[in-house]
């Protein structure tokens, strides 16, 4: 206790500011030894919730006291302490960030999380308004009150009315909730209501966003920033670049993950630029490039006395140019010397303080690499993706801390809710080295999409890899991004390397590897080209040359026991070792396990094992020499989703960490696994024993031989873990629910469709072929159109809707690509066709529990990017019976013991006399993405009741959900991110493109989809009168009706096509123009948008752009780039016509008047 005794009387700023821990965790290349005043002995790992300060003893209520095992410490503390007054709050809104997009993730859904669990700990009553239903944080398990309405300053206004809360917090949700509270103040919503700001101050978060404020703000505290001038118009941009010189960047402010920003090497490529990021931005600010420069992070803590710690510090594998949201990041930073890193530690707490942040934040630096030269590229005063990589990487539960702050706490009264016996003044020291590598979904935008990475953010998801050396934590990080990687390895082979190398993309990595496993490079010549810096390069040379090592042991029996201890130190995997030496990866780890050789599991103790920890916190290396804990708990294993990627999202998180919950609240011990660091299910308190671990066979394997679990649940984390099902059954592992085998029958084409036939249940006709002249035959005899998809495929990869029998080899060679051991399955496509969701629980075969879920579009959009409803607005009730009816039947077949999900197709009768055809298209015996809305919207936790079966304990009695009558209509719409991925065509397709999800409530369909379509991120309504430029398929039903109520309400309309100027012409009282349409010319185009007062494009093309100058490709392009709402699908546009007929004469296109909460919100 000497620490807390030592100057209790004393400001405790100056020990945080020189903490000893941090200065040594940085350099982990250099060994370093440790000492702890107590030796640390395995303790069982119990998590709780956040919560455990010591009691108040010495002083009076309202002071504020150390956190403290010492009564003197607490009572002299009490009299010495700063007396900062706690804001008076009883009720407090905060603002979330709504569905899911490139730059705007699932980090706050953590971050949000972590901040309703603080506020619940101090009796203050939670209101949240956030659209994002997949999220845990609007489960109500945290808030008392939740809004699911749009992040917008008139929506939040009216709920701030209707609530009327003390306060309010805009650090928890992202960029979204940020550029809401400002516009509220502005408008002095705020203000008029009493609503105080907790945490970092309005004026602050405008200095920090406002980019020429900003650079102002520093210069007076002389802290450099990059030479750099705000502009508002294309002209000020142009004259801006000539003075400062090229090449410049160009950075958006009030936008998210560099939205809107990039690099402009001449005055055409910043005229294109600065149009477009004006029209997403009211300024942006054109900087001198410092391309080539060290990127590095620092996340800052600061309360309202001052008290100041740097949480964690981050060093870019790749130099500046390219987004650190698309950049490998490394905590702590490697490269720094010790005088470099204070420098900028040192002007990191001086910007934080002069600028006025309370709570958490995030300031990013450029640093020459040949000098000290540095400056602030940003401080993002809020809670963002870095700052849950940091909070993730040391333990430091950053968003609570900065929640308790935001309500008067400070950092010394704080306990650390990791730890448990230490201050949150405590900075985090790592005794280990933690990879970030983000991971992009480009592939599946085929061709059109650059693959290119800059400063503006195209990741979708990021993985946290943890090791003891850097080889070691990035070969794990590149196995978590894709499983189909087993390390560094050359993966792609560029036709120009050299170009591959010096201009980043989503595979430079792997174009290191081919430069040098293929072409010999050397550690310097990839230094030119790449500037990444040497000590990585040099690192990775490490894993090269024990791949060289490896292959010349020649096979398995030849590698010792040294090259295997070696190997496995480096990061290798069985698998990949296997690989090298032409074995398996069964024969290799029997053979690493003949040598003793397993990983040791450690603590993530936020202290570098310098005071005695009890975390729950863990991750394997086999760079250590005894276990941190006992293995005495036998809990359930849990296996999480991992990255979040186009298909698995935040979803599933919740999913798992609703099955966590339940399976505590049934007495058991819990054991979650998962690596991304933007996800609930890797906080701290959701699970006894948290694992930071990859989710393949190898690390499942060791970790429940480890544990001796009593078992693994793989149906709550998407489609990851059902991959690995069967092999874990297979050597002995107790895989919890439904049998794997029976699995593997549902993932097989052949076993399902026989299962089906043999239970009565129809399906489309389909065969497998292996020819592409068998392909033909097949569709001739079914008739056009065709669905093509490989065996096993996650989100619609590679799935095609063919037409025509010219299309067709071209598309098979697409499908064949994704999985070549697989032969291609082809079915017949019913075209317009309804879908359906079906959503169920089952035990043992029999129904629990259902939803049936309808699409608003007809079949041909994968159902990832359908828009959702329920209950169903359309269908019968012997639909519903027949629906039902084919649950039971598909459960009782499939032996179900957990969740499923069934894709059906409606096809219209034919007459009369006879009923629809419904006909299963597929099956997962697993828990779907639409569970969290199915479960909110019904009021009944699917994944509750499935995790009650699948361990066959206190199972509920089956329940009809959807025999229940509701007042009310819930709507799930599909969140894009076409803005982020340039040159994307915006189609919906079998092929899936969404991002996130949003939902929302109304007294029926209409009502339902305006606040959702709202809630989508970007999302604004056309302004009365103004233009809609229309185009497509005009043999679509709906683009008559849609012109004529566009028609009745006002608004303009114009086409660019001859065929869709007639077609509209011959609608009687519709009158449309056919304007000149450059589709070369972005300029120009941007110029007849604004002649004609375009506010809306409407485009129902059957299919995508045949090139980049297809009308209805530039249309639905330019719609994005410009910021314009764009509906594509002709059964939504009418949806959303509808709605506005319905909402202009109740005033849905007015802004926010005072006192109006009562008619905006039910």
């Amino acid at each position: 206790m000497g620490l807390l005794r030592l100057q209790a009387s004393i400001t405790l700023r100056r020990c945080l500011e020189t903490n000893r821990s941090q200065r040594f965790a940085r350099q982990l290349h250099i060994s370093r030894p440790r000492f702890a005043p107590v030796p640390t002995k395995p303790v069982r790992a119990i998590a709780r919730a956040a919560v455990g300060s010591y009691g108040k003893d010495g002083g009076e209520d309202g002071d504020h006291v150390l956190n403290s095992p010492s009564e003197l410490a607490r009572k002299i503390s009490a009299k010495v302490l700063p007396k900062i007054p706690r804001p008076d709050v009883k009720k407090v809104l905060i603002v979330g960030s709504g569905g899911l997009s490139i730059g705007q993730a699932g980090e706050f859904d953590y971050s949000g999380s972590q901040a309703l669990k603080a506020l619940r700990e101090e009796g203050v009553d939670a209101v949240l308004i956030n659209p994002n239903i997949a999220t845990w944080q609007t489960s109500h398990e945290l808030a008392s009150e939740v809004y699911f309405l749009p992040i917008t300053p008139d929506y939040v206004a009216y709920v701030l009315e209707k609530e009327r809360p003390d306060g309010i917090l805009l650090t928890f949700g992202g960029q979204s909730a940020l550029n809401v509270g400002i516009e509220l103040d502005r408008m002095g919503v705020l203000e008029r209501l009493g609503v105080q700001v907790l945490g970092t101050p309005i004026r602050t978060l405008e200095v920090s966003e406002d980019r020429d404020l900003f650079v102002q703000a520093l210069k007076e505290i002389d802290i450099p920033a990059a030479q750099s001038t705000a502009v508002s118009s294309v002209n000020d941009a142009l004259h801006a670049a000539e003075k400062i010189g090229y090449p410049v960047i160009l950075r958006s402010a009030f936008t998210l993950g560099g939205l809107g920003s990039g690099f402009a090497n001449n005055p055409d490529e910043l005229r294109d630029l600065s149009a477009k990021s004006l029209s997403l931005s009211p300024q942006v600010l054109i900087e001198k490039s410092m391309r080539g420069w060290k990127e590095l992070e620092y996340e800052v803590v600061r309360d309202a006395a001052d008290n100041t710690i740097i949480c964690c510090n981050m060093e870019n594998f790749d130099p500046l140019g390219t987004h650190t949201g698309d950049s490998i990041v490394v905590a702590p930073s490697q490269t720094l010397p010790d005088d470099e890193y204070h420098m900028l530690r040192s002007a990191a707490l001086k910007v934080i303080r002069h600028l006025g942040v309370i709570g958490e934040c995030n300031i990013q630096y450029a640093l020459n690499p040949t000098s000290r030269e540095y400056c602030v590229i940003e401080v993002n005063a809020r809670l963002s993706r870095s700052s849950a990589l940091a909070s993730k990487a040391t333990g430091y539960p950053l968003a609570y801390t900065a929640a308790k702050i935001a309500l008067g706490h400070t950092l010394p009264e704080l306990p650390n809710a990791v730890t448990k016996t230490t201050t949150a003044c405590f900075e985090p020291s790592l005794d280990y080295i933690v990879t970030k590598i983000p991971k992009w979904d480009l592939a599946k935008f085929s061709s059109q999409v650059n693959r290119e990475v800059g400063s503006a953010m195209k990741s979708v998801g990021e993985v946290m890899a943890i090791g003891r050396t850097f080889e070691e934590s990035l070969q794990k990080a590149i196995r978590q991004v894709d499983p189909r990687w087993k390390g560094f390895e050359a993966y792609i082979e560029p036709e120009d390397l050299d170009t591959a190398l010096s201009k980043p993309t989503d595979m430079r990595l792997f174009a290191i590897a081919y430069a040098m496993f293929n072409k010999n490079y050397t550690v310097d010549q990839l230094h030119d080209l790449t500037k990444i810096d040497k000590w990585f390069l040099y690192k990775i040379d490490n894993i090269v040359q024990t791949v060289y090592a490896l292959k010349a042991a020649g096979n398995v029996s030849e590698i010792d026991h040294q090259l295997m201890k070696h190997a496995k130190q480096m990061g290798f995997s069985d698998s990949h070792i296997a690989d090298l030496v032409s074995s398996t990866e069964d024969v290799v780890r029997a053979h690493r396990k003949s040598f003793g050789i397993t990983p040791f599991v450690k603590r993530i103790d936020t202290l570098a094992a310098e005071f005695p920890a009890h975390t729950n916190y863990l991750y394997t290396t086999y760079n250590a020499s005894e276990h941190d804990v006992d293995f005495d708990e036998h809990g359930t294993m849990v296996l999480g989703s991992g990255v979040y990627r186009i298909g698995s999202s935040v979803e599933f998180d919740w999913c798992a960490v609703t099955c966590a919950r339940k399976l505590r609240e049934m007495g058991k011990r819990t054991i979650m696994i998962n690596y991304n660091p933007e996800t609930v299910s890797t906080d701290f308190d959701e699970a006894d024993r948290l694992y930071f671990e990859e989710l393949g066979y190898e690390r499942v394997m060791d970790i429940y031989e480890l544990e001796q679990a009593q078992g693994v649940i793989v149906s709550v984390g998407g489609q990851l873990p059902q991959n690995i099902a069967l092999r874990l059954k297979q050597n002995g592992v107790s895989v919890l629910g439904t049998d794997p085998q029976k699995i593997d029958s549902a993932e097989d084409r052949h076993k399902f469709s026989k299962t089906l036939d043999s239970i009565g249940v129809d399906q489309p006709e389909w065969t497998e072929v292996t020819s592409v002249g068998a392909a033909k035959k097949f569709a001739k005899r079914v008739g056009y159109p065709v669905l093509i998809r490989p065996s096993y495929v996650l989100s619609g990869a590679a799935m095609n809707v063919v037409y025509a029998e010219a299309d067709l080899e071209y598309n098979l060679s697409a499908a064949a690509d994704v999985s070549p051991l697989h032969p291609v399955v082809i079915s017949k496509f019913i075209d317009n066709a309804q879908e359906i969701d079906v959503d169920a629980v089952a035990h043992k075969g029999k129904l629990l529990l259902h939803a049936i879920s309808e699409h608003v579009e007809n079949a041909g959009v994968h159902s990832g990017d359908a828009t959702l409803v329920l209950p169903p607005f359309s269908l019968t009730d012997d639909d519903m019976i027949r629906l039902k009816q084919i649950a039971e039947k598909v459960a009782f077949a499939f032996e179900i013991s957990g969740p499923f999900n069934m894709q059906v197709i409606r096809k219209p009768a034919d007459s009369p006399n006879t009923e629809p055809e419904l006909k299963v298209i597929e099956c997962n015996l697993r828990a779907s993405r639409s569970f969290p809305f199915v479960s909110k919207v019904l009021g009944h936790n699917f994944i509750d009741a499935a995790t009650a079966a699948i361990v066959d304990q206190n199972v509920p009695d089956p329940v009809d959900a959807m025999a229940e009558k509701r007042d009310y209509t819930a709507i799930k719409v599909s969140q894009f991110s076409w803005t982020r991925l340039a040159g994307a065509d915006p189609f919906l397709g079998v092929e899936m493109a969404s991002t996130g999800e949003v939902a929302s409530f109304g007294k029926d369909v209409h009502e339902a989809y305006w606040a959702a379509l709202l809630s989508t991120t970007g999302f604004k309504v056309p302004r009365p009168n103004s233009g809609v430029l229309i185009g497509g398929d005009i043999t679509k039903p709906e683009m008559k009706t849609i012109a004529q109520i566009l028609t009745n309400l006002g608004f303009k309309l114009y086409c660019s096509s001859p065929e869709v100027e007639e077609f509209l012409n011959d609608i009687p009282y519709v009158s449309a123009k056919r304007i000149f349409f450059p589709t070369r010319d972005k300029r120009k185009l941007r110029e007849v948008f604004d002649e004609y007062d375009i506010d809306c494009v409407i485009n129902l093309a059957k299919s995508r752009g045949k090139d980049f100058l297809d009308e209805d490709y530039v249309a639905r392009r330019n719609a994005v780039d410009f910021g314009l709402p764009l509906l594509n699908n002709a059964r939504c546009a009418l949806l959303f016509v509808e709605a506005l007929a319905k909402k202009i004469p109740q005033g849905g296109l007015r802004k926010y008047t005072e006192d109006t909460a009562s008619t905006k919100i039910m």
